[in-house]
């Protein structure tokens, strides 16, 4: 798949935003005994996600997918997610983990740590992870969504995960007030093409870990990692649960299976699996 830039546009028509330098990521990524087995960069696609589980038949594991700008992005929930082209990172990765099949709930929050974990260090910013898989950073002393992760299952072929992340968002580009970039939190650097590298190369580390314990969050350091990462532990959540149901309380672990453990105020306790989380401040 040739990257497309579009008539007239050259990497340097847009000194502020340019384009990926594919090439150039192809050559670092996809190396002997790499994860990474393709790596196809697109000017513009509804969603990277559903373009790769299109394909997941035909692709071997560790196909990678990067679209410059995204117009169908999903999230969890299926809500959008949508930014200015080159201004974020939208990418979308074919796994084919054998594992047991109850540990596979552990692969987006796995994503989340890899991402968290590199970008930390990549773009210099404080990143938390708020349960289950969305990326916060701090902007103006406030938590802000910056990414998401979503993981949807290819047929009978794998997985696919995909990353939707604002990097040089500015403030009057951000889709609702609540969300952030990298940028608007002071990363030193907002260079896609060394934040990308340091992701792949993140997850690829912390999948190897994980596959290599057979998916037991435990033993391959993704739990205790994922813990230590998440801004929900500790707080008073309101989750949002299937059926209309709210359930209120305090979010104390992350248990084997992923699921958050919340104790509610008459001292019982509940493993929400699915749902939406609202952190909520002391006075609400």
């Amino acid at each position: 798949m040739t990257p497309s830039l579009g008539p007239g546009t050259s990497r340097w028509s847009d000194l502020e935003r340019p384009p990926l330098d594919a090439q150039a990521l192809r050559r670092g990524l996809l190396r002997p005994g790499s994860l990474w087995t393709s790596f196809d960069v697109v000017a513009a696609t509804g969603s990277t996600n559903s373009d790769l589980a299109a394909r997941a038949a035909e692709l071997p594991e560790g196909a990678v997918l990067v679209a410059e700008e995204q117009t169908a992005g999903r999230g969890r929930l299926d809500r959008t997610w949508s930014a200015p082209a080159r201004s974020g990172l939208f990418v979308s990765v074919l796994l084919k983990p054998d594992v047991p099949a109850a540990r596979l709930a552990w692969l987006p929050l796995l994503a989340g740590v890899a991402v968290a974990t590199a970008l930390a260090r990549a773009a210099g910013v404080d990143m938390a992870l708020k349960w289950p898989n969305d990326l916060l950073v701090t902007v103006g002393g406030e938590e802000r969504k910056t990414g998401g992760i979503l993981a949807e299952r290819a047929g009978d072929h794998g997985i696919v995960v995909g990353l939707g992340l604002n990097v040089s968002l500015r403030a009057d580009e951000l889709p609702v007030p609540t969300a952030g970039s990298l940028a608007l939190a002071g990363a030193v650097s907002t260079d896609r093409d060394p934040l990308l590298r340091a992701v792949l190369r993140s997850l690829e580390e912390w999948y190897g870990k994980w596959t290599a314990a057979s998916g037991d969050p435990a033993a391959s350091g993704v739990q205790a990692a994922y813990a230590a990462g998440c801004a929900t532990l500790g707080r008073t959540v309101r989750a949002e649960l299937p059926g209309e149901r709210t359930l209120t309380g305090e979010a104390v672990a992350v248990d084997g299976d992923g699921r958050l453990v919340v104790t509610t105020a008459d001292g019982s306790r509940e493993a929400v699996g699915a749902g939406d989380i609202v952190h909520l401040r002391p006075a609400d």
